[in-house]
């Protein structure tokens, strides 16, 4: 599914062969020491993290998010190959995870604050550890590394364009899943990929098989029914019953254990394709979500979770909602699902984004009115940018990897 993103050695044979021979042995003892570090929220806070960009699309202050709303659980996003090539962690495909520090300090402070987070690899666009990686041990390895360092109890496996096309990657992606969930007793998995209006299509359907024929069972398989032609609550409920059917057909589960496995990851606002969902189209999914017991209720994302200005000027954006809207209310109807009452009063303190990046920029800055070819360099919001191919008015840092804008970094 598209979304707005306004989002190194090769695993060469001698690392695919010790992954697979070493990985059990290595990452018990990793996990055991993760878990020492930090206390796990209950399955249902994770199970009710709403999507958040920490280093993209204007990240919101995750503090004040807790603070006005309640909210415990965060799903960081996301992790893919490097850009460059190679069977390694990173974030965007641009920040290895081995050196990291930035993700770190959120992490820290919404653990100091009693939260946690769970992180989100693949996504739509940039190139997938299922397909870097050579086999499913060497990508389980890649992933032990990201559960490592940041001692997660929580995991989200999103499958979407290009990987889940891949029939390979796709089969290196369950078998990872498998080999963590196995390797990291108590580790919340989630698989979450596209929906449409018969539940999910044709690579949804393969990838149920695949995890069927590896014998894999997450805590959940979550459908995305957004940009597929949907219109309101109607059509995604509609949408997730037909998603348990299918879930039905594919393991021999009946209808109240398939819901126990499924979840729902909607979009706030207006979507890529110009669909809208507003507040009363997450509190109809909600209520559909609880009366049947489902596993999982999440959107994307915190960073769209407020009003744009004007609010809704027919443009879907990576840092707004394009709907009328009070900050962060859509993070409340994660609240509910999880099991916690919001708070009925603003903090004293209203939210605040933080200020972007300083530094001394030598580009030319973006210009709304400026017409740009492919190659072209300018500077925005302390970052310097390239341009892909032609463009005009799309402003950097508001169409993700998979936009016409490529972060090159801070100035």
């Amino acid at each position: 599914m598209k979304r707005i993103r306004i989002r190194a050695l090769l695993c060469g044979a001698a690392t695919a062969a010790l992954a697979a021979t070493g990985l059990a042995v290595l990452t018990t003892g990793q996990a055991a020491g993760a878990t020492a570090g930090t206390t796990a929220l209950s399955n249902r806070w994770y199970a009710a993290a709403p999507y958040l960009m920490p280093t993209d699309n204007n990240p919101p202050d995750a503090g004040a998010i807790m603070d006005a709303t309640g909210l415990k659980a965060f799903q960081l996003a996301f992790i893919l190959a490097p850009n460059g090539g190679g069977c390694s962690p990173t974030w965007g495909g641009t920040s290895a995870v081995s050196s990291d520090t930035a993700v770190s300090s959120v992490i820290s402070s919404i653990r100091a604050k009693g939260g946690d987070v769970s992180v989100s690899i693949g996504g739509y666009g940039g190139t997938k550890l299922g397909q870097a990686c050579s086999d499913s041990a060497s990508t389980a390895a890649a992933y032990q590394q990201v559960i490592t360092k940041y001692q997660l109890k929580a995991i989200d496996f999103d499958l979407e364009e290009p990987e889940y096309e891949n029939t390979a990657a796709v089969a290196h992606e369950i078998g990872a899943a498998k080999i963590l969930q196995q390797n990291n007793p108590g580790l919340y998995v989630s698989v979450t990929t596209a929906g449409t209006a018969d539940g999910t299509g044709w690579f949804g359907k393969q990838m149920l098989n695949e995890a069927k024929s590896q014998g894999f069972t997450p805590n959940n398989f979550s459908i995305m029914p957004f940009d597929g032609g949907f219109s309101g609550a109607a059509a995604q409920t509609s949408a997730l019953t037909n998603f348990n059917t299918i879930l039905q057909s594919t393991f021999g589960w009946d209808a109240a254990t398939a819901y126990a496995h499924e979840g729902f990851s909607g979009m706030n606002g207006r979507s890529d394709t110009g669909e809208y969902f507003r507040q009363a189209d997450f509190q109809t999914v909600l209520d559909y979500a609880t009366s049947h017991h489902m596993d999982r209720f999440t959107f994307w994302s915190l960073n769209r979770d407020r009003q744009c200005s004007p609010p809704d000027n027919g443009t879907t954006s990576g840092t707004c909602s394009s709907v009328p809207q009070s900050d962060w209310e859509f993070a409340k109807y994660a609240v509910t699902f999880a099991g916690a009452t919001p708070p009925t009063t603003p903090p004293t303190t209203p939210p605040t984004s933080p200020t972007p990046p300083a530094g001394t920029c030598t580009a030319t800055a973006w210009s709304s009115t400026a017409t740009y070819t492919g190659g072209a360099t300018v500077s925005h919001s302390g970052h310097t940018w390239q341009a892909q191919w032609w463009t005009q008015n799309e402003e950097p840092g508001t169409t993700g990897d998979w936009g016409v804008w490529r972060d090159k970094g801070a100035c």
